[in-house]
């Protein structure tokens, strides 16, 4: 079945682009709904009323409590960690923006293509609604239990999947932003901080372990997504129509255009610097026809969709709170799942640690949400050129899933320190030793370049990992922090709130660095330009340099191509691209250290009532 899907997505015409578009929607549709079978609703109004008391009963809260004599709690990390692992997907976009970016060029970017800013955005809205529905969900999660709260997500967050899938077979931006950052980030928020509470609950004695091993499966969901990913966008791909290595061109509004089966077709030059970012093989240099292939994005984005559906529904079915009388074994009496200390959650927002932490949470969160959203494509952009043998396509791949391990064991790792040496210790660790990394990758960059160092680019994934470590670790025992601080019973509703501060870094941290880099970018064409001879320019774009604007929105020059025509000895500018985006996180983290070394313990006067607690 999923080979016939991959054909229905196979182009009926390359222009005009909306013909494309809505061919491609077509075919998902269909591809979709063809082995859906044709159900028919019982007539009786008992059969339909049973059936909604049962599905009520199901997903009560009572249905959430294990039963009295259950005790076996490392069963229940088990869904709370598939549930994890499903939602953890975002952290593997980079995987698919690359693709996103040459949906219809599919060697290179075409004029129509979405530009790397706009790829990456789905990602932040979505990890932007995680915190929205998080904070907003939290009473409600904590009157309907787990068991709903996981379920309801299962349908957001897998619909979200289906949604952006017609949005990429439409070519419709805003349905990928409404489907994988709305919809994905609701289903994301109401499945976030219910496990997250469950497990707390099982483990009152080990809570930053208990955290740890929960959202271990957040931290290891690019594990999962990124080689699925790669390998469904193999199986459902097309190539692109090939017209020769030297093909007459005409140049109109920046676009290049030439004759194909007797009629002008827009077509992209892929030059080895546009092939060597690729995974797909048998590609040649020179000019492919413009949504003659298909990058299989749409497919994929559908077909993982149900997978993650199903599995959190599954989990959903299987998490459970400790009953009221739960003890953990080898105690004499029950042991509470709460302490006495407890800040009410309405309270948060006027407690000065509460806003402290979460502007550590900021700035930290929007370093590792960049190079996580842009991993991908800015190993293949920095050294490629530099070291083509070493960084592949498949190298570039497996940068992701190098942050993924680094994402994964600092959430496990770093969750078992701070049981040792505290929250607040462990959370210096992160901001200085994140400074110091973000710091020194510039440098570490110019080395790889200056040497063609293979150490020099071991070193640069290693500090890339451990930054990428602390970052999981910090969402790892922020849990525990909070507990520590404002006491465990609201901790649910505590943690959606303090996922507010994680919304502000997904929305800032990946635009802002993607705007540096926009910015490192401009300036670098504009100082290649002036070095750059106009006769050279003209004979290599079919234009003159004055035009260079409409080019360069085209996508038709890139510093690749135009390095192809650069005097000799000028250094290429891309490896270099990113330093100011570097430097701006280590110095905005700087920041976050000093105002998270201001935290003190909450002054007594914040903590509930015995009485109030007991009503």
């Amino acid at each position: 079945m999923l080979s016939c899907a991959s054909g229905l997505f196979r182009q009926v015409a390359c222009r005009p682009v909306p013909l494309y578009s809505l061919s491609r929607a077509s075919s998902l549709t269909s591809s979709l709904t063809s082995s859906k079978p044709h159900l028919t609703s019982p007539s009786s109004p008992s059969y339909t009323q049973s059936r909604s008391l049962s599905l009520s009963s199901v997903f009560s809260p009572e249905k959430s409590v294990a039963p009295a004599g259950f005790t076996n709690r490392y069963a229940m990390i088990i869904p709370a960690f598939l549930t994890h692992i499903c939602i953890g997907a975002p952290y593997a976009w980079s995987a698919m923006s690359g693709p996103l970016t040459r949906d219809f060029g599919f060697v290179c970017s075409s004029a129509e293509d979405w530009s790397m800013t706009s790829a990456v955005v789905p990602m932040s809205i979505l990890f932007a609604f995680h915190g929205f529905s998080a904070a907003l969900a939290g009473k409600w999660q904590m009157k309907v239990g787990p068991r709903a709260a996981v379920a309801a997500a299962a349908v957001a967050f897998g619909g979200g999947f289906l949604l952006s899938a017609a949005g990429v077979a439409t070519h419709n931006i805003a349905l990928v932003y409404l489907g994988y950052g709305v919809l994905g980030g609701i289903g994301l928020g109401l499945s976030y901080t219910p496990p997250i509470q469950t497990v707390i609950e099982w483990f009152p004695d080990k809570k930053g372990l208990a955290s740890g091993l929960c959202i271990m499966g957040f931290g290891s969901g690019a594990l999962l997504f990124a080689p699925v990913a790669n390998v469904l966008l193999e199986k459902f791909s097309s190539l692109p129509t090939y017209l020769g290595a030297a093909v007459e061109t005409i140049t109109e509004n920046g676009r290049l255009f030439a004759e194909s089966g007797g009629k002008m077709v827009e077509v992209v030059y892929a030059n080895a610097a546009d092939l060597a970012k690729l995974s797909t093989q048998g590609l040649q240099e020179g000019f492919y026809v413009v949504g003659s292939g298909d990058t299989g994005a749409a497919m994929t984005l559908a077909t993982m969709g149900v997978g993650y559906t199903l599995a959190m529904m599954g989990s959903a079915l299987a998490i459970k709170k400790p009953h009221p009388t739960y003890k953990i074994t080898g105690s004499s009496s029950a042991t509470p799942t709460q302490s006495l200390q407890n800040v009410h959650t309405d309270d948060m927002f006027k407690m000065p640690q509460f806003i402290a932490l979460g502007s550590a949470l900021v700035v930290t969160a929007s370093g590792g949400l960049a190079l996580l959203g842009s991993a991908k494509p800015l190993m293949s952009e920095v050294f490629s050129g530099t070291l083509p043998t070493i960084v592949t396509a498949a190298f570039a791949s497996s940068f992701i899933l190098m942050l993924s391990v680094g994402n994964l064991g600092g959430r496990l790792a770093w969750a078992a320190i701070s049981d040792k040496i505290g929250r607040p210790a462990t959370f210096h660790i992160f901001m200085f030793g994140s400074i110091a990394i973000y710091a020194a990758l510039p440098t570490i960059i110019r080395q790889v370049v200056e040497y063609q160092s293979a150490a020099s680019l071991a070193a640069f994934c290693g500090l890339s990992v451990a930054a990428i470590s602390m970052f999981g670790g910090m969402y790892a025992i922020l849990p525990a922090y909070e507990s520590d601080l404002f006491g465990s019973k609201y901790v649910g509703a505590n943690h959606g709130k303090m996922l507010l501060f994680s919304s502000t870094a997904a929305i800032a941290g990946p635009s802002a660095f993607l705007y540096l880099k926009a910015i490192s970018e401009k300036a670098a064409i504009t100082d290649l330009l002036s070095k750059i001879d106009p006769a050279a320019f003209l004979e290599k774009f079919g234009s003159d340099v004055s035009a260079v604007d409409a080019l360069i929105e085209a996508k038709t020059v890139t510093i690749a191509k135009l390095m192809e025509i650069a005097p000799a000895g000028v250094m290429d500018p891309t490896p270099f691209l990113y330093d100011t985006s570097f430097y701006s996180i280590a110095a905005a983290i700087g920041i976050g250290a000093l105002v998270h070394c201001m935290i003190k313990p909450v002054d007594p006067k914040w903590y509930e009532k015995v009485e109030k607690l007991e009503k």
